[in-house]
């Protein structure tokens, strides 16, 4: 049989998602024993068992909506009722299914290369994120200057976000050295599932990219996601304080808090 922990591994490195789904407590006499484990696939397929019949159709169904909102549940099934005898399952006990959603590494793709990013990638690996550093000078994208980041590129923006795997547990932070450069990224970044966009620069920076990507056809209710001016509002001021403020940010929708789309 496959392995189940192995396939976790995989999916968790490819970016995919899935949910494990773990006998925690019996009670008499049910269809599998205490630790028995079933992980359920993003596309509907299983592997190992819970038990079977309506029980393991159930524990598919809430698998789904698991995987949705990113949040564990415990499901609790009486196995001593009618139903159990209608399908023809010899029990008489009762059992509790801890389910558990396997998501992607949360990460965070921060394009610039200055002096925000250098206090924001150490903050970042602080809090358990996989950090991607983007720019298209080598002499700020480089080991030297990120040591704490896990894959840094030093190719034009338009080149870079062709290698990129954007998932809903990703984040990404807009602080390049231009608006040329921000609004190319934007707009490439609305078209992808990141749980996070963010994007530096004042009010009237903001509403002069959003107006030009508007013109070119964007939809204005895809930029709603858009965390800009970039950062909780703290009164930061120093690269470092800013870079403070995009990472609390950044916890906070990670964590659930907080209206995604309200400054």
């Amino acid at each position: 049989m496959q392995d189940i922990f192995e396939e976790i591994v995989k999916i968790k490195k490819e970016g995919g998602e899935a949910a494990l789904a773990t006998i925690i407590i019996t009670r008499g006499s049910t269809p599998r024993e205490q630790g028995s484990k079933m992980l359920i696939k993003k596309d509907g397929t299983v592997i190992g068992s819970v038990g079977g019949g309506c029980n393991e159709a159930e524990v598919w169904q809430e698998a789904m909506k698991v995987m949705e909102e990113g949040k564990p549940k415990v499901l609790h099934f009486d196995l001593t009722g009618r139903q159990v005898e209608e399908e023809g399952m010899i029990c008489g006990g009762t059992m509790d299914v801890y389910l558990e959603p396997v998501l992607p590494q949360p990460s965070v793709t921060i394009f610039g290369g200055g002096h925000i990013s250098l206090s924001l990638v150490k903050i970042a690996k602080l809090v358990g994120l996989d950090v991607t550093v983007i720019d298209d000078r080598p002499t700020y994208a480089n080991k030297e200057r990120f040591p704490e980041a896990d894959n840094i590129i030093a190719l034009e923006f338009s080149e870079a976000i062709a290698q990129l795997g954007i998932n809903k547990n990703s984040f990404l932070v807009i602080v390049t050295r231009g608006h040329a450069h921000d609004e190319d990224v934007l707009e490439w970044a609305l078209n992808t599932p990141a749980k996070y966009i963010g994007m530096i620069g004042s009010k009237k920076k903001v509403k002069t990219v959003f107006d030009h990507i508007i013109a070119r056809g964007g939809n204005e209710n895809a930029l709603k996601r858009v965390h800009a001016p970039i950062g909780l509002p703290i009164k930061a001021q120093t690269p470092e304080e800013i870079a403070v403020s995009i990472m609390a940010e950044i916890i906070q929708i990670r964590r659930g808090g907080g209206d995604e789309n309200e400054k």
